[in-house]
Order: structure tokens, then sequence, then C-alpha cells
């Protein structure tokens, strides 16, 4: 609540500069911003009394909003991206999906192996798992398993994300003796 929306009678003001001027009536305290061409703006609503303050309100809403656009553009958006597998693929298909599943994991994203079975396919969904794992094993040093393969109905899905490597340990440079003795 900005100025005339603050319908207390009396309020804990605090200054510009963060210096508390007391408690006094909202009208006064309206009046003293209005000198100094600020708003009073209620920061504290739930206290008793409520504490307002003097700001530039429209200032103070523009750096607030430069803040959250700067925060969303260094934040990271991670899509899921799905690759279709068959339980009759052949080799060199196997091969391109797995060019495109590294490249995928390569950049960030995590990935959704997923096998349809057709008509009686799904009597022998043992292929479909030995697929994934086939699939799996070609990228594992790219990726990790979130999910193993699972059947739900006609599909068979797993979920994989990019392998986070440690950074190594850095090794503590060890100080010769005299030159610590030196100090």
């Amino acid at each position: 609540m900005i100025n005339e929306e603050i319908r207390d009678r009396e309020v804990r003001v605090v200054d510009e500069n963060g210096e508390q001027l007391g408690i006094m009536l909202t009208r006064q305290a309206l009046e003293m911003a209005e000198q100094k061409d600020l708003d009073l703006v209620k920061i504290a609503p739930q206290a008793r009394p409520p504490v307002c303050k003097f700001m530039d309100y429209g200032k103070y809403r523009f750096e607030q909003s430069k803040r959250n656009k700067e925060a969303r553009k260094n934040q990271k958006v991670i899509e899921v991206k799905e690759i279709r597998l068959s339980p009759t693929i052949e080799d060199h298909d196997i091969d391109v999906r797995v060019r495109n599943a590294i490249k995928f994991l390569q950049e960030g994203n995590k990935l959704k192996c997923s096998i349809r079975f057709r008509g009686r396919m799904v009597t022998h969904s043992e292929i479909g798992v030995q697929v994934m794992q086939s699939f799996f094993d070609r990228i594992k040093d790219h990726a990790v398993m979130d999910r193993r393969p699972l059947t739900e109905g006609r599909m068979m899905t797993m979920m994989l994300s990019p392998k986070v490597e440690a950074p190594e340990k850095k090794a503590k440079p060890k100080q010769d003796e005299a030159s610590a003795s030196d100090k």
C-alpha cells in the first residue's frame, strides 16, 4: 500500500535513509513525504502500528523489475527431449539416435527414451528392455539413468539425465619448511 491507500490512523515512520522518525499520524507522515517528493509505502503491515517508509516507489518498482529480469536471464531452462525406439530397430538407426541423444545431453537437457509396442509385440516386452539397455550402454558415458525402463500399457519409457562430472579436488600446494619458518 502506498500514500492514500494507507488507512491506518497511526504509523511508525522510517525515512529514506533508514532512520526511524517515530510514531505519527498517517496524515502527518503523508505531508512529510510530499515535502520530500517521495511516496509513503507500508513495508510491515502486520506490525502494531504498521511500519511505513519514505521512498520513490516508481524507482523501486523499476529496479525490482530489472533484478527479476536479470535473474530470469541467468537461469537455465531444462527441457525434456524424447527419443523413440522400436523393438525391431536396426543398428544404424540406433547409432543415429545415440548421436542425437548425446547432443541433447551435452546441451544439458533430460532425455526420455520410449518404445511403442504394436500388435502382439507387447507380449515380448523383454525385447524392449534389451533394446533400451543396449541404447543406454552406448551413451552411459554421457548419461545417468533416472528411471529404469518401465512398461505402461503399450509404451515402455526410460528417463535419462546428463552426467554431472564432479570437479577434481585440487591438492593443496605444500610450502617449504624454510619458507614457513621465515614468516
